[in-house]
């Protein structure tokens, strides 16, 4: 998919949802209450949030509220912090992209995300690449063979490869191409087609791998894992 921003409104309705690309928020006017990873975050003015792929999260805004949002599937987004390091400066140029969005003047959006990348801050990966810390891969699979119908989170794999979340996904995404949750998606129907080539019934499976229910299972393994590297 190609970068898009888009101002979008956000209301008391309460939402939830999770994507396959990273999305970056940022609250104009009232405030955003979200919750992802099980953690709450409220979002006032001035303030944004880094949403990286395949985070789960929810959020409504009571008293109503306007967001500059990206979506992008560029990777180098899934790597960078989750707040940039100094606000002013981002919230500056979100607003004259938001009055630019409204005006429809003729800002290019490639150049607008490539602004807001560079005001955001370094991605994480080539400072997380120079620490010289291996993952243990085969290692962490065979821990998460007896562990898949947990509700693990990138925290919990983080903890079991020694790292810290921001570093475990970096690293994640340097060797597998994939988020941690991806590769967390990717194991448990690797092992969901291993128990189902032994014979086993498909709600049994479901229940073993991690998935609410036989058909939600059904319908990821008809999607497709991806590599499960």
């Amino acid at each position: 998919m190609s970068p898009t921003l888009t101002l979008r409104h956000y209301g008391p309705s309460r939402g939830s949802h999770a994507h396959d690309h990273a999305q970056v928020l940022w609250t104009l006017d009232g405030a955003l209450e979200l919750e992802m990873d099980g953690r709450g975050q409220r979002l006032a003015a001035g303030q944004g949030l880094l949403i990286p792929p395949g985070a789960l999260h929810d959020f409504e805004a009571p008293q109503g509220s306007q967001c500059l949002v990206l979506d992008t599937a560029d990777p180098a987004w899934a790597a960078r912090a989750p707040a940039p390091e100094h606000a002013q400066p981002v919230d500056h140029l979100v607003r004259f992209l938001a009055a630019s969005l409204q005006q429809g003047l003729p800002v290019s959006q490639a150049l607008a995300v490539q602004l807001l990348a560079q005001a955001w801050g370094p991605g994480e990966v080539r400072a997380v690449l120079r620490s010289g810390r291996a993952i243990d891969w085969a290692g962490l699979r065979r821990w998460l063979q007896t562990r898949l119908a947990a509700p693990l989170t990138v925290a919990d794999l983080a903890a079991r490869a020694g790292l810290a979340e921001s570093q475990f996904r970096a690293r994640c995404l340097a060797a597998t191409g994939l988020t941690p949750m991806q590769w967390l998606r990717a194991q448990r129907l690797a092992r969901a087609r291993e128990l189902r080539a032994a014979g086993l019934p498909v709600a049994l499976v479901a229940q073993r791998v991690g998935y609410d229910s036989p058909s939600a299972l059904t319908a990821a393994l008809r999607r497709g894992a991806g590599p499960a590297a």
